[in-house]
């Protein structure tokens, strides 16, 4: 995002005045509306203006934008100079970028710690420090985001990651460009002791070769990355640096070009109308689903290289003819700012009015940031950029850069340290199922010790006598935590002991989630992931996606109990049904989840599993191109069941849990005073008959009666969230949930009873079907 002005010789550091003048000498209009026309596209995107879903290609039009007016620049001045002021460089796009960019950081990390929930700020401070330091874009590519997707908690800085590419390209490609104008001169130098290096330049078609080399490294790059990892094919330099580069191929060519299509003003007018035409078909034709930036990433690119192509010589024939008005070039001059500013308006503006934005209201903040642009333009951007105080001295320049961007920092460390600390003002009751006379424990171990055997192998009860203690004991655990999930409806206070505390939510996560072994979209082959009693004979197997993880800690608390290995195979986003997914992520079918679960399921015959413990969320829909609960969902997953059954293990299905509409440790941070605020709805409930009492999920009932078909079991665990009406999202002093979907390390602890008890029917005799008689539950099927 640089100065729109190009082909007018090299920018000096000499006056405002005669820096203007030069700027005017090879103005270009058409690239000065071009800006517009991509500004416009980013803001209506953001402003969820729905038939421009792909407006977010209008940063790639930026960067090939950027990679021209540069890569000219540069060359000019190495072309008559014989090298290039790397001071002086620096010290332009220092005074052009930063202090619109400093201003509008740290006016944002206030707001939000004026308006945001205090967890989301202890993010976005720390987004902001990366943002003034240029490498958001990094930070964002760890984190995974996933910019084209709708999340409520998006950092309001999540554009400046375009700014962290763009400057990095403005650190790299100078000394590119200094470096081979050495080595050439160094290759050139005569051999004689006497003479001196002969003051060259790479010749135009040399440089051309070169930065086409990179230009195929990077596009090579990006189009692998995409597939593999589209975050880091989003966000990272080096897989966008291809986009840049083709403006630079274009401001090296531009003398042949110009040639050419100077003989063909006809054809030039139709590469610019071309190239227009595809920008704007991108933003109409692209979406939130398109695998971004991979080759769809040409369009953009290339529409933006047709239209300043042809803007060399198509005159007023050319797109100059829309590209060229006034308000288009106003649009343009301000599209710095409006870029800047209009993110976080639009991110914040719910937090501000207390609720929802209409679709009318997204529009109606997106122009009023515009106002904001046009101020900042007038008052911040040009009186910095054209100081004489600042132009006469690079130095001042890039001190004055530096010291802009550690104000950025500051300020966000300042927010950082104002933040409060959520802490509740009571203390709850510690959540704990206490064992009752007729425990499971009792009754297994006189199993154990008794008589006449007749499980299968493995078997944890083995007689049908065991089965009415281990049902009274799981009734009475179950008794125990439904009266606390019900008690805990309608909380009003965050408790001062909450379990983990909101600040540590996030990081409640098992030992499979963070060590490996949950493998991550692209992976098929992961580590041996062995938990539980290693030294034993018998194993039990914990496989499916993040959900299967979720309930390592129950799982691995049965495991240790009862001796057994416990192997854990997890995918995130892969559920254990033998069904074709479309992966939002990747933007592609899903074939790393069906090799890896093939994979698994061929393995399990070498383990000879006493048990299967599957697992899987309940959030599979329409961007999966999947209808979770449906019948050829319910076949593949009856398929899946029946290859863990063929090595002779014991399956059980752990049914979905009740999934709350927001991230609730976000909430709860936002309402320490109501949490009830935070409490979702159950969609309903188990009635005598099997039936369903509410607008209950009809899949539910078919995903169970499918499982039961295959003579596996079904855990129903919905009643271990939610009483009558109402889930609640903080239980004595526990915090159920760690997100929007996944419970707590924690959670997972207390209900380990539970857990232990479902699976220990489940290895009983007796533990299909009928021994849950009287559990709310359906009645097996088949």
């Amino acid at each position: 995002m640089t100065e729109t002005p190009a082909a007018g010789g090299a920018v000096r550091d000499s006056g405002a005045g005669r820096q203007r003048s030069r700027r005017r000498a090879g103005f270009r209009p058409d690239i000065e509306g071009l800006r517009a026309v991509a500004i416009l596209a980013v803001v209506a995107y953001h402003a969820h203006v729905g038939f421009l879903s792909g407006g977010y290609i209008g940063v790639d039009v930026f960067f090939v934008i950027s990679g021209y007016l540069i890569t000219d620049l540069l060359w000019r001045e190495l072309a008559s100079t014989g090298g290039v002021s790397l001071r002086g460089f620096y010290a332009r796009r220092a005074r052009r970028l930063l202090p619109a960019a400093m201003l509008v950081l740290v006016v944002t990390v206030v707001a939000s710690a004026l308006l945001m929930p205090p967890l989301l700020v202890g993010t976005v401070w720390k987004d902001a420090v990366a943002c003034a330091l240029y490498v958001g874009n990094y930070r964002f590519a760890l984190q995974q985001t996933d910019y084209l997707a709708v999340s409520t908690s998006v950092s309001p800085l999540l554009h400046y990651w375009s700014l962290g590419v763009e400057e990095q390209f403005y650190l790299v490609w100078p000394l590119l460009l200094v470096a081979s104008a050495a080595l050439w001169r160094s290759a050139r130098r005569r051999p004689s002791a006497h003479s001196r290096p002969i003051v060259e330049v790479p010749p135009r078609v040399v440089a051309f070769g070169a930065l086409a080399a990179l230009c195929a490294g990077s596009f090579a790059l990006s189009l692998w990355l995409t597939r593999v990892d589209e975050p880091w094919a989003f966000f990272s330099l080096p897989t966008r640096a291809w986009e840049l580069g083709l403006g630079g191929l274009l401001a090296l060519a531009t003398p042949e070009l110009r040639r050419a299509l100077g003989r063909a003003p006809g054809l030039a007018a139709a590469l610019g109308w071309g190239g227009l035409a595809a920008i704007v078909v991108g933003c109409l034709a692209f979406g939130a689903d398109t695998p971004f930036p991979g080759t769809a990433a040409l369009v953009p690119v290339l529409g933006a290289g047709g239209v300043i192509a042809g803007g060399l010589a198509a005159g007023p024939r050319g797109p100059v003819a829309l590209l060229g008005t006034a308000p288009m070039r106003a649009g343009g001059r301000i599209s710095y700012s409006w870029y800047l500013w209009h993110y976080p308006v639009l991110v914040l503006a719910p937090y501000a009015l207390g609720g929802t934005v209409p679709e009318w209201g997204y529009v109606a903040l997106a122009a009023g940031s515009g106002v904001l642009a046009a101020l900042t333009y007038r008052f911040v951007e040009r009186p910095v950029r054209f100081a004489p105080r600042l132009t006469r001295s690079p130095g001042r320049s890039l001190r004055t850069g530096l010291a802009l961007s550690m104000a950025g920092v500051v300020a966000s460390g300042a927010v950082a340290l104002s933040v409060p600390t959520v802490t509740g003002h009571r203390r709850a009751p510690v959540a704990a199922i206490r064992p009752t006379g007729g425990s499971a424990a009792a009754a297994r171990g006189a199993s154990r010790s008794g008589p006449g055997t007749s499980g299968p192998a493995g078997s944890d009860a083995t007689t049908t006598t065991t089965v009415p203690a281990e049902v009274s004991a799981l009734r009475s655990a179950e008794a125990q935590v439904e009266a606390a999930v019900d008690a805990a409806v309608g909380t009003m206070t965050l408790p001062s002991n909450l379990d983990p505390p909101l600040s540590q939510a996030a990081a409640s996560e098992p030992p499979p989630m963070v060590d490996g072994c949950l493998l991550g979209f692209t992976q098929v082959v992961g580590p041996t992931c062995l938990f539980g009693d290693t030294s034993a004979t018998r194993s039990i197997v914990l496989l499916g996606d993040s959900h299967a993880s979720m309930w390592y800690p129950a799982v691995e608390a049965y495991a240790l109990a009862r001796h057994y290995r416990l192997y854990v195979w997890t995918k995130a986003a892969c559920p254990p049904v033998d069904i074709s997914l479309f992966s939002p992520v990747l933007g592609r079918t899903d074939t790393p989840c069906a090799d890896w679960r093939a994979g698994v399921l061929a393995h399990l015959g070498s383990v000879h599993p006493s048990m299967v413990i599957l697992g899987v969320a309940p959030n599979y829909d329409a961007a999966y191109g999947v209808v979770q609960d449906g019948p050829a969902w319910n076949r593949g997953l009856q398929q899946v069941v029946r290859s863990a059954q063929s090595t002779g293990a014991r399956v059980v299905v752990m049914g979905s849990i009740p999934s709350p509409p927001d991230y609730i440790p976000i909430c709860l941070s936002a309402h320490p005073d109501d949490v009830a605020h935070c409490d979702f709805p159950r969609i309903g409930h188990r009635i005598s008959g099997g039936g369903l009492d509410g607008n209950d999920q009809p899949g539910t009932l078919a995903e169970e009666a499918a499982v039961r078909a295959t003579g596996a079991d079904y855990v129903y665990v919905e009643p271990w969230f939610c009483g009558p009406v109402t889930c609640p999202v903080v239980v004595d002093n526990l915090l159920v949930y760690r997100d929007n979907s996944h419970i707590t390390v924690q959670w997972a602890t207390y209900l380990a009873p539970l857990v232990g008890d479902e699976l220990a029917l489940a290895m009983s005799s007796s533990g299909s079907g009928g021994a849950r008689e009287g559990k709310s539950s359906s009645p097996p099927a088949g």
